[in-house]
């Protein structure tokens, strides 16, 4: 071997020593940042209503994912198979917000639970989510409110020409009504690497006292959507369940909601999609074998059906694939009167908002 190959030889295995040291360092510094956020967090309750529940009393609740700012009705999302990994601007993400705050708003809803809310995130460029929800509804009247940190993640080095970055994401609920108390249970993930997609997942359970003495319970859960597969779902919705049951069994009102990465009436794929024979992992068939007795699914829409999600494989048209990920579900003690998933168009986020009616019976 000359000596200008032997040259050659030695800095192409100096560059590939160094490639695979930068790339078992990101590695390495992934899993050792990784963390799982304490299971049981009692969370702060921020407001200032002191107005107990009613029995008899029509209420309007609202459950909407935000999508952290990003998703505009023309927004691709690369791990939905899209082409963007942020939102395209702070600019972008300030109306995306704005606009989800004032469609929920616009309902005149007694009780909100928003998901996906970002407060310090790369792809939703660091904007404060929770702030600009919370100063929304301030002014609007008095609310109560209360913030649970979903997940936390590590840098994502992905893409490579615009990396995704750091996540920080979590669930918001508000109230006209006094919340007392809130606690954030971490729910169960995939493990080993699938970790790292699946992140950390949670729901959290507010307290809001009603006039008879009992109760109203008010669940936001946000289930895993990647990295997991049905039966993950499954088991992250029974360990909600077993929460719910033993609220009910104490005869507390409870009323669950969010985006339950679940087809929530068991054939929305079919319904709006017909003969395409998608399937995701976040859309398999909602288990309804395992809802505990004593509660009922809010799936008898007033207006018809209407997709609560669409895929963000493409912008949004008459070609996306839509279901319904998101809904309520209420113990017996309550009746609803009106449900729907409102047909924004997706224009501030990838979901549709759901209004539910409802009425604590007098028991």
């Amino acid at each position: 071997m000359n000596s200008q190959r032997f040259v050659w030889v030695k800095v192409l295995l100096a560059l590939f020593i160094i490639v695979l040291l930068a790339v078992g360092g990101y590695v390495a510094y992934v899993f050792l940042t990784y963390s799982r956020i304490e299971d049981n967090v009692e969370l702060t309750v921020e407001g200032n209503s002191r107005e107990p529940a009613q029995t008899g009393k029509e209420y309007t609740a609202v459950s909407y994912n935000i999508g952290f700012g990003a998703y505009t009705a023309d927004f691709t999302f690369f791990m939905d198979g899209g082409k963007e990994s942020r939102a395209r601007s702070k600019e972008s993400v300030l109306e995306c917000v704005n606009g989800s705050a004032q469609n929920a708003l616009s309902f005149d809803p007694d009780i909100v639970l928003f998901q996906e809310v970002d407060t310090d995130s790369t792809r939703s460029w660091h904007v404060n989510q929770k702030e600009i929800i919370r100063t929304a509804f301030d002014q609007t009247g008095n609310w109560d409110s209360v913030f649970a940190q979903n997940y936390h993640s590590a840098y994502l080095m992905y893409p490579l020409n615009k990396p995704h970055g750091k996540s920080n994401s979590g669930i918001l609920t508000l109230s006209r009504m006094d919340i007392t108390s809130s606690l954030r249970r971490s729910l169960p993930i995939a493990t080993g690497f699938k970790k790292i997609l699946d992140l950390d997942r949670c729901y959290n359970y507010s307290r809001i006292p009603v006039e008879n003495g009992k109760e109203l319970v008010i669940f936001n859960a946000h289930l895993s959507a990647y990295g997991t597969d049905a039966s993950q779902g499954n088991t992250q919705l029974q360990m909600m369940f077993d929460d719910m049951r033993r609220e009910y069994e104490k005869g507390n009102y409870v009323l669950c909601a969010g985006d339950f990465n679940h087809d929530f009436t068991c054939d929305s794929i079919e319904y709006f999609n017909p003969g395409s024979g998608e399937s995701f992992s976040w859309c398999a068939p909602f288990p309804d074998d395992i809802i505990p007795e004593g509660f009922i699914k809010c799936a008898d829409y007033a207006e018809g059906m209407v997709p609560s999600t669409r895929n963000t494989d493409i912008p949004y048209s008459e070609d996306s694939f839509v279901v319904i990920l998101d809904g309520f579900i209420v113990s017996d003690n309550i009746e609803y009167t009106y449900v729907q998933n409102v047909d924004e168009g997706f224009q501030y986020t990838d979901h549709n908002p759901v209004v539910l009616k409802f009425i604590l019976k007098d028991n």
